[in-house]
């Protein structure tokens, strides 16, 4: 099947598996886990503490590697990746959105976009380019010049999402990315990914406690057994 297809996921896990151990105990996390994500579809990650959820998020997102099982992005299989192939990967079809804004204080607003299209190899000026107009769809055309310590936490988030799609990547992975935030800024950050996800046709999997939020997303998983299982 040719890669990019519209019938082909963005991220499919097939039978993934993980266990840790601790002591002389071996803990199960995933158990044969099934998640197919699609171009343009948002999906919320809810169980409890303890569930999985960011191990879920880390395979998914080529950081770590499963016990068994495989990744595959855009129909290609990942396990057999060299570090560097993974790497090439995540800086260009993956983008991450964590509870902490995770931005550098010593760069503007502006630089914390353009960083990772620079490290992908795109010429200044052309980061300066798609940073500002990222960076101005979500409200910040103001701001581009201020510090993370300049900026409330919301706009701080904001940057951090300007920041995750700066490359285009076809899906974009959060961790939990209002729950630092009151919730009337959490609803402003939440719309801002959701138009995100509109506009882009990206896939995105957000894990969070908050149950308003992931009503509003098109579909809902959990983990249970180590399986993930939709709720609706």
């Amino acid at each position: 099947m040719e890669q990019g297809a519209e019938d082909v996921p963005v991220v499919y896990l097939h039978e993934i598996k993980r266990q840790y151990t601790q002591g002389t105990e071996t803990l199960t996390i995933l158990d044969g886990a099934k998640l197919a994500l699609w171009a343009g579809q948002s999906v919320a990650l809810v169980a409890p503490s303890g569930a999985g959820k960011s191990t879920l998020l880390h395979i998914a997102g080529l950081l770590e590697s499963p016990d068994d099982g495989e990744v595959y992005v855009g129909g290609a299989p990942t396990s057999q990746l060299s570090d560097t192939e993974r790497t090439m990967i995540r800086r260009s079809d993956i983008g991450f959105v964590y509870q902490s804004h995770r931005l550098l204080p010593e760069f503007t607003a502006l630089e914390n976009v353009m960083l990772p299209q620079m490290i992908r190899g795109l010429k200044r000026e052309e980061t300066v380019k798609r940073a500002t107009e990222i960076l101005a769809y979500l409200g910040l055309g103001e701001r581009i010049k201020h510090r993370p310590a300049e900026l409330s936490g919301g706009e701080q988030q904001r940057v951090a999402i300007a920041r995750a799609v700066a490359n285009a990547p076809r899906v974009l992975f959060a961790d939990e990315p209002t729950g630092n935030l009151d919730p009337n800024t959490a609803d402003h950050v939440f719309g801002a990914l959701m138009q995100l996800v509109r506009a882009t046709r990206v896939a995105m999997l957000i894990v969070t406690h908050n149950m308003e939020l992931a009503g509003r997303m098109d579909r809902r998983v959990s983990l249970e057994a180590g399986k993930v299982i939709e709720l609706d």
